[in-house]
């Protein structure tokens, strides 16, 4: 018997082994085995095939050394999906397995799963009825605290599914306040019984259950909409502004897929996300709901993947990206929250995919529907919307008629000339921060940049600090006294003086979340600041904590990153400052005026929430510039059709699909011929399809210098033909012995 195995590395798609006599009634698709792999590795891989042919040459094939899990650890509609996955995508199968499966599953180097065993308590054999009760408190009767203990056992244990009644010791000592040594000596006479029990480290809902809030006559005519749209297309675009009550048209929608016993995937951007829909949708699911995202344990990911190919719970699966690759038994639904985040696009490792569109095609293998919701929807999908492709509803009042902000820009060019910037607050800016704080209500400040101040430079002579590993210039973090590179993550210590020309002044450049919280404390100081970052968010509980001391008015000003744009629901913000407009539009990128216009937009959004209308300052260099008009008119419409009329002049999505080609070698003039002879193999083939090869902006990364090529390929093109050009080109450059340690990776739909 020999089978084709999926095993975690960036090889070939699968290997071939041969199965001990013994272990072959013990495997079959899906199951977990243990294999030897190059001289002394050793792998859990998943079987993908069992082979009805033995292959020709057998003598190298290795024997399989254990059958890890002869239960399937993945559905058979799973590994169909991932070689979708692996063939759009462009990478191997090995790279999707060791993405996608939990860590347990794939090494014996890699930390296994463990199941979690708590103490708990049980009456002893021989106690079992009322009957036994008053023999039991005899021999209690000289101890008050054993006595105690022992009715609060009676009073808190609870029937177990074996029928028996037991309760955690934590719970128990916990409740009736008591100590080991009551317990200990209940033990000793042989009255109550210890034991080790499997427990989850899922949290258990244990409130009530809420029924679903009624929708109001707008609400309920999209709904009304996009179940209609749904018996002619597979996907609706449900286009929302900001606090329009999108989640509880989702609800609704969860609610009649359960209904029809099918399951639902609810996909959000990011795990701040998570912390505030979580809640909202436990008061009206409770436990068939699972949270899955990159900050759960290995332990716990583990368990949801079980408890999914085991239908052992969980109808509704709230999570990001990776939430799509998990053990499906049959989706009915899938909801795309804030559908235009570009935080779907999984940038590094391989496989580098976009969750939006992966989800599309997870939902058409399990003939399941697909709803994309945001405000600002991405140019991709309202082309989609408006020919036809997508079902379109459009919902475009709040949530009990609030108004949409009043935007408010503020030229700081002209206030810099006037010499009136004294801060990098505007005067407009400073005024209304303090009149929202009297007022008791909260401010957010929006800006997309980490960090104290995005550079040091040298008085005299402009030198910069760079690091030494990456082509980019270093971030000061003055909380930590340090320079960061936010690419590779190495830290050094500022410098005294100059190394070029020994002035000991250095100054700094621009600002980061890091210098604008400091700024504010120093306006402030009797005010409660919380910055959110990727700096100060490392851990599930800080976003958490941060969303909640928000959330509760413990804070007063929120400082963030493009974290807070993300569909967060804030009641008492009446303020938003935008610091910078003018750093997010001039970015060197096709996208750069969609993105911008997404977040701004979206950052708006979160100011007056409820009955009041919001505020937004937005602080720019170029009050006239055509999309900050779009920002004020709050005119979508108009920022896409301009969008449209520069993408199909310069071949861009959604009218052509670009692959991205990263080419990477330690030797820099290696690198330059590499890139050059591959771009020549692809133009033989592609024509003026194929763009560059080009330095990026960030040129070198730990050591690795870069280049990029670019493929402008027609939306209808064959994507097998395409990957076959590849491919040849690639192995053409990889079989020359001068470029075998070059890296190649390939980016589908770029973002």
């Amino acid at each position: 018997m020999y089978i084709e195995v999926l095993l975690p590395v960036p090889l070939a798609d699968t290997f071939t082994y041969f199965v001990p006599p013994e272990m072959e009634s013990q495997i079959g698709a899906g199951s977990l085995v243990l294999v030897s792999f190059g001289k002394n590795k050793r792998y859990s891989g998943v079987v993908s095939h069992i082979k009805q042919v033995p292959p020709a040459v057998t003598s190298t094939i290795k024997p399989v050394l254990a059958v890890e899990s002869a239960r399937p650890v993945i559905r058979r509609p799973q590994l169909r999906f991932w070689e979708w996955i692996s063939n759009y995508y462009l990478c191997k199968l090995g790279e999707v397995s060791k993405a996608v499966l939990p860590s347990g599953f794939q090494s014996e180097k890699e930390t296994s799963y463990s199941e979690r065993k708590e103490p708990f308590i049980r009456m002893a054999p021989g106690y079992e009825s009322a009957a036994d009760f008053l023999s039991i408190f005899k021999k209690v009767k000289r101890s008050a605290k054993q006595e105690h203990l022992l009715l609060a056992f009676i009073q808190f244990a609870k029937l177990s599914d074996a029928g028996i009644q037991e309760i955690s010791k934590k719970e128990l000592l916990a409740k009736s306040q008591s100590n080991d040594a009551a317990l200990n000596g209940l033990i000793e006479k042989e009255i109550l019984q210890k034991y080790e029990k499997t427990v989850s480290r899922l949290e258990i809902y244990g409130k009530e259950l809420k029924p679903l809030y009624t929708l109001n006559p707008l609400q309920q005519q999209a709904y009304n909409e996009i179940v209609q749209s749904f018996r002619q297309k597979d996907v609706c675009l449900l286009h929302g502004v900001t606090s329009s009550g999108k989640t509880e048209i989702y609800t609704h929608l969860i609610r009649e897929t359960l209904k029809l016993n099918r399951q639902v995937l609810f996909l959000l951007p990011e795990i701040a996300l998570t912390t505030q829909i979580t809640d909202r949708l436990k008061q009206f699911f409770g436990d068939k709901l699972g949270v899955y995202h990159s900050k759960i344990s290995n332990n716990e990911r583990v368990e949801i993947w079980n408890k999914l190919l085991n239908d052992a719970g969980y109808e509704i699966i709230l999570g990001v990206r990776s939430s799509v690759f998990l053990p499906f038994r049959d989706l009915g639904l899938i909801i795309v929250d804030e559908e235009h985040e570009p935080s779907y696009k999984q940038q590094d490792p391989a496989p580098r995919y976009h969750a939006r569109n992966a989800a599309i095609v997870l939902a058409t293998m399990h003939g399941a529907k697909v709803v994309l919701g945001s405000a600002t929807p991405s140019v991709e999908s309202f082309h989609n919307a408006q020919t036809g492709k997508y079902g379109y509803v459009r919902l475009d009042k709040r949530f009990e008629e609030t108004e949409l902000p009043n935007i408010i820009p503020v030229d700081v060019k002209e206030l810099r000339r006037k010499k009136k910037m004294k801060t990098i607050f505007s005067p407009l800016l400073m005024e209304r921060m303090k009149e929202t704080l009297e007022k008791g209500e909260q401010v957010l400040l929006f800006q997309n940049r980490r960090g104290f101040a995005p550079s040091l430079i040298c008085k005299i002579c402009d030198w910069t600090p760079k690091c030494r590993f990456c082509d980019i210039s270093l971030t000061y973090h003055k909380r930590h006294n340090q320079l960061t590179c936010h690419y590779c993550g190495r830290t050094y210590q500022l410098p005294k003086e100059c190394p070029e020309c020994k002035n000991t002044e250095l100054k700094t450049m621009g600002y980061g979340t890091e210098k604008v919280e400091e700024d504010i404390q120093a306006l402030f100081p009797d005010v409660s600041v919380d910055r959110m970052d990727s700096d100060t968010t490392k851990s599930k509980r800080s976003f958490e904590e941060i969303i909640s001391r928000f959330e509760n008015g413990q804070t007063q000003i929120l400082i963030g990153t493009q974290m807070i744009s993300k569909g967060l629901d804030f009641s008492k913000v009446s303020l938003v400052g935008i610091l910078n407009a003018d750093a997010l539009m001039n970015f060197p990128d096709f996208r750069a005026y969609e993105r911008a216009y997404q977040l701004m937009s979206q950052v708006a959004g979160r100011a007056g929430r409820r009955k009041t209308q919001g505020e937004v300052i937005l602080q720019t260099s170029h009050p006239d510039h055509p999309l900050i008009g779009n920002i004020l008119q709050q005119d979508y419409e108009g920022m896409f059709n301009r969008q449209m009329e520069e993408r199909e002049l310069f071949k861009y999505p959604p009218f052509f699909r670009l692959i991205q080609l990263t080419l990477k070698h330690r030797n820099e003039e290696l690198l330059r011929d590499l890139a050059n002879e591959y771009a020549r193999l692809l133009r033989e083939k592609l024509g003026d399809r194929v763009m560059g090869p080009d330095k990026p902006a960030v040129a070198k990364i730990q050591n690795l210098y870069i280049k990029k090529i670019l493929l402008k390929i027609e939306s209808g093109a064959s994507g097998n033909r395409l990957r076959e050009i590849l491919e040849q080109a690639q192995k053409q450059i990889l079989d020359n012995p001068t470029f075998r340690y070059a890296v190649i990776q390939y980016d589908v739909d770029p973002v």
